[in-house]
């Protein structure tokens, strides 16, 4: 039956898209959905060593997507580390993800003699998951020149930690912080920063609503 093929070829191609995702989580997630479509395929069909099979799948992803979301808003999941601007780790994760930084940041030049200016590493165990280059601008604001997360966790919250649990700027006396003018596909609002021109802007005296 025509329906059933449908069934089945879309349940291979989701599998197969999913294996095609850098992100975790929404990788976990495609995954999922297509075993499942393969599990009703298989079990119309009686092949029922590929209903065990996607029967597995389906579980293991089951599990990893309950670990990923349970560790999603865990501040203790993530750690900032500060680094000199010149130091040779942080050049060597500016030159790998250069081309993606830049597709986010089309304006960031990078100088680490720059007056003023402060690297972090943002590391969840012991990967580099981001980088936050900031700088005081004066009158206890922060100018935020890049916040780049790899694409492995962009699905997940690091922001959220950098900017709101972690005392990254409020434990050097700022008590304002604007992100990077002209950043694609910000995702500043959902953290409670404010739109200012092509900016945004984040007031450290305010405590967030829960």
């Amino acid at each position: 039956m025509v329906w059933l093929e449908i069934i089945g070829w879309t349940g291979s191609a989701i599998l197969v898209w999913s294996l095609l995702q850098t992100r975790i989580l929404r990788l976990r997630a495609l995954n999922l959905l297509g075993s499942l479509v393969l599990l009703l395929y298989n079990s119309i069909i009686g092949v029922w060593p590929m209903v065990g099979l996607n029967l597995v799948l389906s579980a293991i992803n089951i599990v990893h997507l309950r670990r990923l979301l349970g560790s999603r808003h865990d501040e203790a999941a993530y750690e900032v580390l500060e680094v000199g601007p010149d130091d040779s780790y942080l050049r060597y994760v500016l030159r790998v993800h250069e081309a993606d930084i830049r597709t986010f940041n089309p304006g960031f030049m990078y100088d680490p003699a720059m007056p003023g200016r402060s690297a972090f590493l943002v590391q969840r165990s012991d990967e580099t998951v981001g980088v936050v280059l900031a700088r005081d601008a004066g009158d206890g604001v922060a100018q935020v020149d890049l916040d780049y997360v790899t694409p492995r966790f962009r699905d997940f919250s690091p922001g959220e930690f950098v900017y709101r649990r972690s005392g990254l700027f409020t434990d050097r006396g700022y008590r304002r912080v604007l992100t990077p003018p002209g950043m694609v596909e910000p995702y500043y609002e959902q953290l409670g920063f404010a739109q200012v021109g092509d900016s945004y802007a984040l007031d450290l005296t305010r405590r967030r609503p829960e």
